[in-house]
């Protein structure tokens, strides 16, 4: 058996991936031409996919390829077919620090609800309001698997675990000033974290981070 599909010369798709691992491939269109992007579409036509990372040309030639295709625009993330699957399992609550975080939290928001969870985002209830953050202690401590995006100093995955009964993931993001170092220094505070029950992703990895999420609340 060969469990995959080649697309021209540029591409093996992973057929057996969701029989695999009960989740089918994604699509990081980063770096891809456009060509190779709607070459890759024609192909997953009859399949389930997402598409990560996608720029406004490709956007547009997806919406020609694949009529009717869900692409959040803030996210940059494609998915195909448009209608998510029907829940199971737990709930997957995402929380982002600030407003600038938000693309980065809906990828991961996304990709956690297209691969079959439950899902919420709450949004700006970083360290700086420690007080925002705390109105929404119950939703924390009701969640089944909650991801956590912060660029800046990286705090609030720490306090989140600190409050939270369930696995955290943490998602470091490149927002912040000259020292942050693109989210290097949010990514080393997380991984320094004194609370325990937080896994920490790579910086900007909102697809990671709602793919470890889901698969984590899948086991409620």
């Amino acid at each position: 058996m060969s469990g995959f599909e080649q697309v021209g010369d540029f591409a093996h798709l992973d057929t057996d991936r969701a029989q695999r691992r009960g989740y089918p491939e994604a699509i990081y269109c980063s770096g891809k031409s456009v060509e190779q992007v709607v070459g890759i579409a024609e192909a997953v036509r009859e399949r389930s996919a997402l598409f990560t990372r996608v720029t406004q040309e490709q956007q547009d030639a997806l919406r020609k390829v694949l009529p009717g295709i869900m692409i959040d625009p803030v996210a940059r993330l494609a998915a195909w077919p448009a209608q998510p699957p029907e829940p199971s399992g737990g709930t997957v609550l995402i929380l982002c620090a600030g407003t600038s975080d938000l693309p980065v939290a809906k990828e991961a928001e996304l990709t956690a609800r297209y691969l079959g969870r439950d899902t919420e985002l709450i949004a700006d209830v970083g360290v700086a309001g420690i007080h925002r953050l705390l109105s929404y202690t119950e939703k924390i401590q009701a969640a089944d698997a909650i991801v956590v995006a912060a660029g800046m100093d990286g705090a609030l995955p720490s306090v989140v675990a600190g409050l939270a009964s369930c696995p955290v993931v943490g998602l470091p993001t490149s927002v912040g000033y000259g020292a942050g170092q693109g989210g290097v220094a949010a990514l080393l505070t997380m991984l320094n974290a004194c609370a325990p029950g937080i896994g920490v992703v790579n910086i900007d990895n909102g697809y990671g981070a709602g793919h470890l999420a889901a698969q984590i609340a899948a086991r409620k």
